[in-house]
């Protein structure tokens, strides 16, 4: 029945932007539709005719991402905004795609050859200095976390800030701080803040009456989020 392919994505000049498939699912459910009316919809009235509702799901599930005109097109079935469909951008080829730079002007600006700077973005390792680091944070307007993301630093931060939350976190303000440079008043009360609230939510967990087992995986879930939960609270100590 579904014959017709979807066109190659070597067809795209431009990569799709990070997808947000969560919200598409969400949005999708508050609405009454099924994925087969969403696809149903996408051939229909927007000319998609190989959308089938299997692909509908695979974009919903994180399998597949949607391209620039699905994008667009998912967005009217929705009845929201593509950019409601756009997830926060966390590879440096996303970020630069958010801004629409061509690849030769961010490395011209921060200064790699052009096939070095796509190296990069296709190992997503980045190789620059300070000056270049700085350089490409101010190009694609980068937060300070979306600089440890690009340079590989986020896994090393998680490491420490596990550490920080689980034992003293008095010990680890120094060695965070050589991978998020932050103000020390506004590290320690972040680091503060993720040890308290940890132990918090482990002696609360225990006190409802769970298992060790239980604490433990809500400790667990906790700690994959670490660092959503730092930058949390340096936000809220920066308040």
């Amino acid at each position: 029945m579904w014959a017709v392919h979807r066109p190659s994505a070597r067809s795209d000049r431009h990569p799709p932007p990070p997808f947000n498939a969560p919200a598409a699912r969400r949005l999708r459910a508050a609405l009454g539709l099924g994925p087969e009316h969403v696809a149903h919809t996408l051939r229909d009235s927007y000319g998609l005719p190989y959308v089938t509702p299997a692909l509908v799901a695979a974009w919903e599930r994180g399998a597949a991402a949607p391209s620039h005109p699905e994008l667009s097109a998912l967005a009217g079935v929705l009845w929201c905004s593509p950019g409601e469909l756009v997830g926060r951008p966390r590879t440096l080829r996303e970020h630069r795609v958010a801004r629409g730079l061509a690849p030769e002007d961010v490395a011209r600006t921060v200064g790699h050859e052009l096939h070095a700077y796509l190296r990069m973005e296709e190992t997503g390792q980045w190789r620059g200095t300070e000056r270049q680091s700085a350089a490409l944070a101010r190009m694609l307007a980068l937060s300070l976390a979306d600089v440890i993301t690009v340079t590989g630093r986020e896994d090393r931060l998680a490491e420490l800030l596990r550490s920080a939350a689980t034992t003293r976190w008095q010990a680890y303000v120094r060695p965070v701080s050589k991978v998020a440079p932050l103000e020390r008043r506004q590290l320690e009360g972040a680091l503060h803040r993720l040890h308290r609230d940890y132990q918090g939510h482990m002696a609360a967990t225990l006190s409802w009456g769970g298992g060790h087992g239980d604490a433990g995986d809500s400790g667990r879930e906790f700690l994959d989020r670490i660092v959503e939960h730092f930058w949390t609270a340096v936000e809220d100590a920066a308040g």
